[in-house]
């Protein structure tokens, strides 16, 4: 499932020019964005973290963010679109949000053990696909997983991974690539 528009009444702004008048400090706009897109979001950030209070908290900073950074969003000039660049935004507070978590947790007395707990990522990943096909992307590299998770599970361009990322497009590619040879193999 992907990121997508919601759909437009005739007449209706569409979320790339709410964030353009966002950009110029419109509120109504802002109001309407975040009318429209919030829920989507809400649901999406559920689906990778149980905690009803970091989930509010990324909700929070992503759209701060949004109202502060609108002059930001290139937009379809560059292959992108309102709704991914949101998600992008949301994808990098929780992962932010995860971190802090985990800076701030007191270690329990099992941490000492040379068992290492499972990342915030691949308890996410857990929660959202389970049997053979969840296997076979928790065996998967990092790297590769994390390719796969953005563009498959989350629905992100490549233009949009590479910027979640921090990666070369053509790097992004070669990872989804090698990440769904990958998954072939491992379901086959």
């Amino acid at each position: 499932m992907g990121v997508r528009a919601v759909r437009k009444a005739p007449g209706e702004l569409d979320e790339e020019r709410l964030v353009q008048l966002v950009a110029r400090g419109d509120r109504a706009a802002f109001e309407e964005l975040y009318r429209r897109t919030a829920p989507w979001m809400a649901v999406r950030l559920r689906r990778r973290c149980a905690d009803e209070q970091i989930v509010a908290e990324v909700m929070q900073e992503t759209y701060l963010a949004v109202w502060r950074a609108a002059g930001a969003f290139a937009g379809a000039s560059v292959g992108g679109t309102a709704a991914g660049w949101l998600w992008t935004i949301a994808a990098r507070r929780l992962v932010d949000a995860f971190r802090r978590r985990a800076h701030h947790a007191e270690p329990p007395p099992a941490a000492a053990l040379p068992d290492a707990a499972p990342a915030a990522e691949e308890e996410a990943l857990a929660a959202t696909v389970d049997g053979d096909v969840g296997d076979a992307l928790r065996r998967l590299a990092p790297e590769l997983r994390q390719v796969l998770q953005a563009m498959v599970l989350d629905g992100l361009s490549v233009r949009e991974t590479a910027v979640l990322l921090g990666l070369p497009e053509g790097t992004v590619k070669t990872r989804a690539r090698r990440a769904r040879i990958a998954m072939r193999r491992a379901l086959a």
